[in-house]
């Protein structure tokens, strides 16, 4: 089981790399005694055995499928992985295949670091939207699987309080989420409601601006990315940052941590706002009694956070090594093998095929319920190469909110410095 989310920060100091060279890496894996052309792949995956094993499980039957060609799998730990990119790219030096946490692929396609995927249309379109990265209307990384948030609660709690169990066609509105999370407080739960605050990183955006896109707020203008004026110091940016103040002043939520799932667990929270990597557990631990519910519908239709690790091929690659890595890359997408990625991972297929044959996933499967919840929720984060700026001032913002600063002045801060980063960096090509 794994949490899919990275941290996105290390991906600005490759964007400030890349403008000092504004040249593709290189990297030449033709074989010098005549045998196949090795195609490098670094994963961010070592310490993570049940991933390691798929991979090596595709690598070997790729390899084993043809002559012409030899994937070589090079591992990293996903803390240094990020690093390591950074590294590379300053000497010129990436693989062939690099996996990526899906926010940051338009930072890199930018920085000049990739080439399109020119994958068939007819894979890529069996993928669910927010396991393709795309970034001016080309596609540069496509993955396996995606990740989705849920409200877990106990059937047993909610019918005992008297509140209606949400469902997909009828989710919670935020009147209706508010009265639960009062009358819960009201039933004996000091702090009703983990919303994970305690967290760092990339789980703020993630988390977090579902809720406010939900409002009708936003972190950029999608239009035209150029700008986050009007969409993250909105009207309705203000209304969902000033009801997220007072979850924490109503002490309804607070951030004493610890990070995961374990409050809900031992029933000292009723709700917990969290994803498919802690379903498993909580399963295990509650038993038929777990309740996976939809968003709250904070007035313009429930989102949930898309986008989870993805593949993309290095502009370094020769045409020959290139097509070798397409090559691995429309093998490797086998159902079966997404299937595998799934079900040993604990996460979300990236087609309904794979899905279809998970036992987690599948029709009759604990965990359908996150399939469903990702393809009809799930929203990517906008595809800028400023997104690692804005994910690091979105944090900031909303932790200062959430810990009492003035909302209107810490939005507009917010803004102003997500502006200057694109202005100082020429709109970046838009």
């Amino acid at each position: 089981m794994r949490n899919p989310l990275a941290i996105v920060a290390a991906a600005s100091l490759l964007g400030t790399v890349a403008l000092t060279g504004c040249a593709k890496a290189k990297h030449d894996g033709t074989s010098s005694g005549g045998g196949p052309t090795q195609i490098t792949m670094w994963t961010h995956s070592a310490g993570n055995p049940g991933e390691l094993a798929v991979y090596k499980k595709i690598i070997g039957d790729f390899n084993a499928s043809q002559k012409k060609y030899q994937v070589v799998q090079q591992n990293f730990p996903q803390g240094s992985y990020n690093d390591a990119i950074t590294a590379a790219a300053a000497a010129r030096n990436l693989p062939c295949l690099l996996d990526m946490d899906g926010p940051i692929m338009p930072n890199w396609a930018w920085a000049g670091y990739l080439r399109p995927l020119d994958l068939p249309t007819s894979l890529t379109d069996s993928l669910l939207p927010t396991a393709v990265g795309r970034y001016k209307g080309k596609v540069y990384s496509a993955g396996y699987w995606d990740a989705a948030l849920s409200i877990f609660a106990r059937k047993s709690v909610l019918d005992k309080a008297g509140i209606r169990i949400p469902t997909v066609d009828k989710p919670w509105t935020l009147d209706e989420f508010d009265a639960a999370v009062g009358k819960l407080k009201g039933s004996g739960y000091k702090t009703p409601l983990d919303l994970g605050a305690a967290d760092k990183g990339e789980w703020w955006p993630y988390a977090y601006s579902p809720m406010l896109q939900s409002s009708g707020g936003d972190l950029i203008d999608r239009g035209a990315m150029k700008s986050a004026d009007g969409a993250l110091n909105g009207p309705d940016s203000v209304k969902f940052f000033s009801w997220f103040q007072q979850a924490f002043k109503n002490g309804w939520a607070n951030s004493d941590g610890p990070i995961g799932n374990q409050r809900f667990i031992d029933d000292k929270v009723a709700l917990s706002y969290t994803g498919v990597w802690n379903a498993k557990d909580a399963l295990d631990k509650v038993g038929s009694d777990l309740l996976i519910l939809p968003p709250v519908d904070f007035g313009k239709g429930p989102k949930i956070g898309g986008g989870s690790w993805q593949w993309g091929i290095s502009s370094g690659c020769g045409d020959e090594q290139a097509e070798g890595a397409r090559a691995y890359l429309k093998f490797s997408f086998q159902d079966k093998y997404l299937t595998a990625f799934a079900d040993s991972q604990v996460v979300i297929p990236a087609t309904d095929g794979a899905a279809a044959a998970s036992k987690y996933f599948g029709a009759n499967g604990s965990l359908r319920q996150f399939a469903v919840l990702s393809r009809k929720f799930a929203l990517a984060r906008p595809a800028t190469p400023g997104y690692p700026l804005i994910s690091t001032t979105f944090e900031k913002a909303a932790k200062d909110i959430m810990n009492g600063a003035d909302v209107t002045s810490t939005l507009d801060t917010a803004v102003k410095a997500i502006d200057t980063d694109i202005k100082s960096n020429n709109g970046y090509g838009n």
